[in-house]
């Protein structure tokens, strides 16, 4: 795995695309600060900017530097869950323009996966993370049910967990603005 860590960190420092698996499917990533390299992301799955995506970070502080206003029953919230837990948060800071929905929110799951968690540490910022598909089409529920386009057009293709299937989805939650927490996809 170290090896994988150590080519997947010189794609995301080159601001270049990552094809990965993570704690729910396999995903295309980039630096989630990076304006230009989300673009690319964009291009891949043929998706309209106006569409937010979702953002990986490796632990609770990782997600303070980004969402600087997050309530006691989130961080419980979130210290407590073992299901991949995605929420969107409003007014996040430091993120690429094109990571944040026109209403000025953005999903951000603290990731469980091993490699994507130490990866994420190496690298020090938040990764992109959406499904490996084009927008669309059915997500894959494992590396062999990628389309030849996706596999083309990213940069790198981790070489871990080729075999597993993952039929799981992460758990959505939303922040509304008055700090209720709803859920949207359970």
């Amino acid at each position: 795995m170290k090896q994988e860590i150590e080519k997947s960190l010189k794609i995301l420092q080159k601001k270049e695309i990552l094809l990965y698996p993570t704690d729910t499917v396999w995903g295309i990533g980039c630096d989630a600060t990076s304006e230009a390299a989300v673009s690319k992301i964009y291009t891949i799955k043929q998706r309209a900017e106006s569409k937010s995506l979702i953002i990986l970070v490796d632990e609770i502080e990782m997600l303070q530097q980004y969402i600087p206003t997050i309530s006691k029953e989130i961080i419980a919230l979130l210290s407590k869950t073992t299901n991949p837990t995605t929420i969107i948060y409003n007014n996040p800071i430091g993120l690429a323009k094109n990571v944040v929905a026109q209403d000025n929110t953005v999903a951000i799951r603290i990731v469980q996966n091993d490699f994507c968690k130490q990866l994420i540490a190496a690298f020090g910022k938040p990764i992109v993370s959406t499904s490996a598909n084009i927008s669309g089409n059915e997500t894959p529920k494992s590396f062999k049910e990628i389309a030849s386009p996706i596999l083309e057009s990213v940069d790198y293709v981790v070489n871990l967990h080729r075999e597993e299937r993952n039929e799981k989805s992460s758990t959505i939650l939303k922040v509304a603005e008055n700090g209720e927490i709803i859920v949207l996809r359970a």
